[in-house]
């Protein structure tokens, strides 16, 4: 009576095709489990961030030891280095970013690649196996034992072919959130570079129209404050345009108590003038650029509070529109919950946050610097019911 043959050609072709699917199997978790597992380590990256972001602490401390000083021309120009230095320092930490971004667009780049290898020798594999029925691996066990090994084993392939394929794509979404913020780092170290040539233009024409006399300073910070408060009553003027045509103020809303989450209103004062005072830098900006208590300022925080990336140095509320493209984030007419409503009539323009899209056409917004509201005089936070044809453009987060 003929026998069958433990050692028959189809025998060690299935043994040879476990020894591949094995050898895959391992390699690939073994990837797997490594990347699944693989936290960013603290490296140059981190440690020059950090050593920028200590010097513009530096900076701040430094502007902090000027506003305590009287008014004066060589206290302003002072001032105006400073913030040349903060600003500078800004442009270098943002590069300091890029190039960490790059990086780990590259890292991340490889390993699709390799799991991409990874899961075609399992995939191949994965398949040869296939012609392999339950009846044929029952028959070529030794034992149930085995028998319960090998299909726990081919389960164990396709749960490791799941994880890859989750991976990839982790992996990928990872790489476009990189990509994506490559191209707001660039955008905002344009610009702070803009931010740093203004600021070095306005040092220049500060000597040159007071030919470095104290005397001719002190009449020109008069002369400037007027202008400052007839630009700034202009602008009132025109957000209150804005809102007649587009049917009028609807509701004052109560206010909050939290103020949005705004951080930056302690010492810091707006003046008559509308001019901002103290802050967090001591010479009337935040830590963003901007006058502290004005309505870029507020957004600004709202802004990076929601999404985690803070808008430096995007100008006066009407360039925001303009800056918030260049970063990667879209505008248009129609209002969503967390965007920003832009007037951009005026000098300067007027930015709110939207806190609730109403079904009558109307929504909440919360914003500061309306004159009056909140409080008498510029520079306090206040929650309006409007129409939403109030505001030309709204960007979205």
């Amino acid at each position: 009576m003929n026998q069958l043959s433990t050692t028959s050609v189809a025998n060690i072709k299935r043994s040879a095709k476990k020894i591949t699917l094995i050898s895959a199997a391992i390699i690939l978790a073994a990837t797997l489990s490594f990347q699944a597992t693989d936290v960013t380590k603290a490296d140059d990256y981190d440690r020059r961030i950090a050593e920028i972001e200590r010097e513009i602490e530096g900076y701040q401390d430094e502007a902090q030891k000027l506003n305590d000083k009287a008014q004066s021309l060589q206290k302003e120009l002072n001032a105006l280095s400073t913030q040349k230095k903060i600003i500078q320092k800004q442009i270098d930490l943002k590069e300091a970013e890029r190039k960490q971004l790059i990086d780990k667009i590259a890292k991340n780049e490889q390993k699709i690649v390799d799991n991409q290898d990874l899961l075609g020798e399992t995939i191949a594999t994965l398949y040869l196996s296939g012609d392999v029925t339950p009846l044929e691996m029952l028959a070529s066990s030794r034992s149930i034992s085995e028998y319960v090994d090998k299909e726990a084993y081919q389960s164990s392939i396709r749960d490791n072919l799941v994880l890859g394929i989750a991976t990839i794509k982790r992996t990928k979404a990872e790489l476009e959130k990189q990509k994506q913020n490559v191209e707001q780092v660039i955008a905002e170290q344009k610009f702070a570079r803009d931010a740093l040539v203004a600021k070095e233009n306005e040092r220049v024409n500060l000597i040159s129209q007071t030919r470095g006399q104290e005397t001719a300073y002190q009449q020109l910070v008069g002369k400037r404050e007027q202008q400052k408060l007839k630009l700034q009553q202009e602008q009132q003027a025109a957000i209150e345009a804005a809102l007649r045509a587009s049917g009028g103020l609807v509701d004052v809303l109560p206010g909050d108590p939290n103020k949005g989450g705004y951080p930056w209103e302690k010492g810091c004062w707006v003046d008559a003038y509308a001019w901002s005072h103290g802050g967090t830098n001591g010479d009337g900006t935040d830590p963003l650029g901007y006058g502290c208590r004005q309505c870029v300022s507020y957004t600004a925080w709202r802004v990076g509070d929601r999404t985690g990336n803070f808008p430096y140095y995007w100008g006066n509320a009407n360039q925001w529109p303009a800056s918030a493209r260049a970063a990667g984030y879209s505008t248009g007419s129609t209002p969503k919950v967390n965007s920003v409503g832009v007037i951009s009539a005026g000098q300067y323009g007027h930015v709110v946050w939207v806190e609730a899209v109403n079904g009558d056409g109307t929504i909440d917004i919360s914003q500061y610097n309306y004159f009056n509201a909140g409080g008498s005089g510029w520079g306090h936070y206040s929650k309006m019911r409007v129409n939403a044809s109030t505001y030309d453009t709204y960007i979205y987060f």
